[in-house]
């Protein structure tokens, strides 16, 4: 069963960004259906969130300013991948931290 890739990027304050992406391993009983829909009800305007509320790696650039930059990140998309994880936790651990937003 392929594993799932999560996409999402920072953009701080002068529009400059960087791409990241988590990969999970796979649950059979969460479909990426399910996953893209309680993603997409936790996000503030249907596309930012806080990585760190939500236990992923920050994206900030190297030159990031509380000042002037945002804290939030873009949700961009979820995908099947033949990718091997990279997550300290699993699909079900996401969607558990998720859930408690």
């Amino acid at each position: 069963m392929p594993n799932i890739k999560f996409n999402y990027r920072y953009r701080d304050g002068a529009n400059y960004k960087n791409h990241g992406f988590v990969i999970f391993k796979s649950d059979p009983a969460i479909s990426v259906e399910e996953l893209q829909s309680l993603i997409q009800s936790k996000l503030i305007d249907k596309i930012w969130f806080y990585a760190d509320e939500w236990k992923l790696p920050e994206l900030f650039l190297d030159t990031f300013d509380f000042k002037i930059d945002p804290t939030w990140h873009e949700f961009e998309s979820v995908e099947f991948t033949d990718e091997s994880p990279n997550s300290i936790f699993d699909l079900k651990g996401l969607v558990n931290t998720l859930t408690l937003l």
